[in-house]
């Protein structure tokens, strides 16, 4: 069956999609000849593993065609019919068929058995009827030998009868016959002789080959070979001849190829030397340009001169040549030519004589710029910083210091250290004699203090101590009489101004000039002359400067720092003076400080580093300030006159927050002022709790509702964010001391009417009826007849001339509360009569008892109280 199986797979099921797992031949059931009409295909697709089994359909041509199909999951059940022929398909329908060999069918079904038992992706198991349990076994059944002897002939017989182009011969007819005699129905297709037949079959080959043989050997097929047999001869002959002359033509090509190949060879290695005679010129080429210099660049390395324009301009380009030859990339192997090693000591030699005469004269010149003056100012004129033309000078040689860098580092740090000691003496008598000039300008019109300047080396201003003024926690007379003006304070601002503007292009014009001239803004000097920044614009000298975006490296501060090394002390020394003249000096000098700082072309320049550092210091003063703003106000006392009124340190908040204010208006500051605002505060509420019970006259309820009331007023004007939340607790305290006044001073001044209707309101709450009260006897009407008659309209208003007279005497003018005290007051003995009135209606109805004055002549009595005072 193998030969089917691969004419179906051919024909029928691609090897790409399908492999046939087995196949069957089968006819109909009620056929009467053995002859198979159609194949049972079992195949598996390659890419899903689905199982099927098909019907193929054999033509009158003999061609295949499918017919139908089934999934192995479509059948419902399968009758295998044991020992017979026949068997069933059930699905939707009913199929039933019969095989041509009974050991085909066994095999068939029992493949398709093991498959619809073992495969998962059949969900619905056919029934299988009538299969026996040895077909059920895992490993592959067995045939006997006789049937797997019928089986190779029947394969043999099917593969004859497919072979459509060949014809059967007369005794391959009574082969045939004789094997369906032999495989007829009467042995139920079981061989019983198998030996037998084999002998039979063997005897009939023999017979065949003896024919065949005697077929060719006939007399005629005898003169065919002899005659073929001479035409091979020949043919024979004529190769050997084509031989003999294939092998002349190779020896000759032979030669011919050995005296190509030894020509093409000579060939080879002259191009190989014309091309490697090329590449040696083209490197001496490029090396005696790399390491040529020109005889006037020659004369211009070893006699430079530095005195002319021309001589400078000179210099540069000779150096750059110098430079390139010296950078020059050069294969090491040509490095050790003596050539090459005698033109380097050459450049050694002139780079030597070059570089010394650049430092020489630069060296001079630094230190003749050293010695200069500069536009030298009188300590009484207006306050300059003294300007020199040094960087106007020193420019031309910006290149050959530069080149000084890459070619010679240790000269190139000796310039350094001579340009930063000449130029820091010219800078510090010229910032030593600037803050002078300020000192000067800031003093010259205090009256009350005294200056003591001195002209030496380490001069500073010695201010005579004066009273510590500007705090809150001083009486309010200190306050006011050695308050400084305002117009001092402004004018120092505006010094402080004018110093920093004036040292901002100084310092800054200095930092740019240094990156460019000695090439800071380099970490590391390179080699390639064209990488070095020689092209350089010098800044304007009456303007500021705008610092390019480089990097500030610790180089270029420290070089700044060694020129300007005086700058921090000055400063700081001329702010820590005045500061002690006046402490508001520190406000403004924090504030001016912090601006310059915070506008700030490049927050790492020199500068802005030494603002920095100077505004940590001022930055301390100002909290120094602020701290003892706080001391002072948990150290005030309390006023030793009659009235305790308002304290001082709440008198004196309104004018500090107001010069505050005045000073940190716009100000980036604004949030260390405001954190501060919220301790002093706080500082101050706690302070009134405390000095309120220390005065001897005055009820502390009054000092708390005066001075909280006064904070609750300065703080709404302030209008300080942060502030707000304690605004409100200033209310609220204002209100609760209020309250307690009135309560206390006020209190209830129908002390006995009021004791009566305690006691009603005793009784009705032991659970008497209000309406049952009259008849108690302690609180009869008659009884409250008698308690109202204690209070005549006359006695009232006598009460309260007293009162408010306590309360005047109490309170102090500034804050007028008098009337706000009052009407609190009259306000609590309305409520007071309107209890008693309520009493009355529920307890006593119907009585007509009636106090002796009524809520209106009350109100005028208060009012006329009011005005006549």
């Amino acid at each position: 069956m193998s030969g089917i199986k691969n004419l179906l797979q051919q024909e029928c099921f691609s090897e790409e999609e399908y492999k046939i797992l087995s196949v069957l031949s089968v006819c109909k059931l009620n056929a009467k000849k053995s002859r198979a009409t159609s194949i049972l295909v079992f195949v598996q697709q390659n890419e899903s593993n689905f199982l099927s089994i098909v019907e193929v359909k054999i033509g009158e041509n003999k061609e295949f065609k499918k017919k139908r199909s089934w999934l192995l999951d479509e059948f419902k059940s399968i009758d295998v019919k044991t020992n017979k022929h026949e068997f069933e398909f059930v699905t939707d329908a009913r199929y039933q068929f019969a095989s041509i060999l009974l050991n085909e069918k066994q095999s068939f079904l029992t493949m398709v058995y093991k498959a619809i038992q073992k495969s998962p992706l059949i969900n619905n198991k056919a029934i299988f009827k009538n299969i026996p349990e040895s077909w059920k076994v895992d490993d592959d059944f067995v045939v006997d030998i006789q049937s797997s002897k019928k089986q190779q002939n029947d394969e043999i017989s099917s593969a004859i009868e497919f072979d459509e182009h060949k014809e059967l011969s007369e005794l391959e007819v009574l082969l045939e016959t004789d094997s369906q005699k032999w495989l007829g129905k009467d042995s139920n297709s079981v061989i019983r002789n198998a030996d037998k037949f084999i002998e039979y079959l063997t005897s009939n080959l023999i017979e065949l080959d003896g024919a065949n043989v005697e077929s060719i050997l006939t007399s005629k097929a005898e003169e065919k070979v002899i005659s073929l047999i001479q035409i091979i001869d020949s043919a024979i002959d004529e190769v050997e001849c084509v031989e003999r002359t294939l092998n002349e033509y190779e020896e000759i090509m032979s030669l011919i190829r050995e005296s190509m190949e030894k020509m093409g060879e000579k060939n080879s290695m002259i191009e190989i030397a014309n091309k490697n005679n090329l590449k040696l010129l083209q490197e001496l080429e490029k090396l005696i340009s790399q390491l040529d210099i020109g005889h006037i660049h020659q004369l211009a390395l070893t006699e430079t001169d530095l005195t002319t324009i021309k001589g400078i301009q000179a210099a540069k380009d000779s150096g750059k040549v110098l430079l390139n030859a010296i950078s020059a990339d050069i294969d090491p192997a040509l490095i050790r030519l003596s050539a090459v090693q005698d033109q380097r000591k050459r450049f050694d030699k002139w780079k030597s004589k070059f570089c010394s005469t650049i430092t020489r004269h630069l060296n001079n010149l630094f230190i003749h710029l050293g010695n200069d003056l500069g536009e030298h100012q009188a300590s009484t004129v207006e306050i300059k910083l003294s300007k020199h033309n040094h960087h106007k000078e020193l420019s031309p040689y910006q290149e050959l210091m530069h080149l000084l860098k890459v070619m010679d580092m240790s000269s190139y740090d000796a310039l350094s250290k001579v340009y930063t000691g000449s130029l820091s003496k010219v800078y510090e008598r010229d910032l030593r004699q600037f803050f002078e000039q300020a000192k000067y300008n800031v003093t010259k019109n205090h009256i009350n203090d005294e200056l003591n300047v001195s002209t030496s080396s380490k001069t500073k201003v010695q201010i005579v101590k004066v009273p510590v003024y500007g705090i809150l926690g001083i009486p309010k007379e200190q306050w006011s009489l050695i308050l400084v003006d305002t117009n001092e304070r402004k004018r120092f601002d505006g010094i402080l101004e004018k110093v920093l503007t004036e040292i901002d292009p100084v310092a800054l014009n200095e930092q740019i000039f240094c990156i460019n001239f000695f090439q800071l803004d380099a970490l590391s000097p390179t080699l390639n002359v064209k990488s070095l920044p020689f092209a350089v614009t010098t800044p304007n000298k009456e303007t500021t400067p705008s610092l390019q975006p480089r990097k500030i490296n610790d180089e270029v501060r420290k070089m700044m720092g060694e020129l300007f090394g005086i700058l921090e002390s000055e400063l700081l020394s001329f702010i820590l003076n005045y500061e002690k003249l006046d402490p508001f000096y520190s406000l403004y000098v924090f504030v001016r400080l912090n601006q310059h700082v915070m506008t700030a072309q490049d927050a790492q320049s020199f500068l802005s580093m030494t603002y920095a550092s100077v505004l940590v210091q001022v930055k301390r003063n100002f909290d120094k300030f602020m701290q003892l703003q706080l001391q002072s106000i948990q150290e005030a006392k309390v006023p030793k006159r009659s009235k305790c009124g308002l304290l001082c340190f709440v008198e004196n908040f309104e004018e500090f927050a107001a010069l505050i204010e005045g000073i940190f208006r716009k100000s980036e500051r604004r949030t260390d002022l405001d954190k501060w605002y919220v301790k002093i505060v706080d500082a101050i509420f706690q302070a009134i709790n405390q000095l309120s019970l220390e005065h001897s006259k005055t009820p502390s309820q009054v000092v708390k509702m005066e001075n909280y009331h006064h904070m609750h007023s300065q703080l709404a004007r302030l209008k300080v964010t942060p502030l707000e939340n304690l605004k409100k607790e200033a209310k609220y305290r204002y209100n609760e001391a209020l309250r307690a006044y009135v309560i206390k001073y006020f209190g209830r001044p129908l002390e006995k009417l009021n004791q009566f209707f305690d006691g009603v309101q005793n009784k009705v709450s032991q659970g008497i009826k209000e309406s049952e009260i009259s008849y108690q006897l302690a609180f009869s009407k008659q009884e409250l007849r008698k308690v109202i008659a204690q209070y005549p309209q006359r006695e009232v208003k006598k009460g309260l001339e007293n009162l408010y007279k306590k309360v005047e005497k109490h309170l102090c003018e500034e804050e007028n509360l008098l009337q706000v005290v009052w009407r609190a007051m009259q306000e609590e003995f309305l409520a007071q009569l309107s209890q008693y009135e309520e009493f009355v209606a529920r307890c006593y109805p119907g009585s007509m008892i009636a106090l002796d004055f009524t809520i209106d002549e009350i109100l005028s009595f208060f009012s006329e109280i009011a005005r006549s005072h």
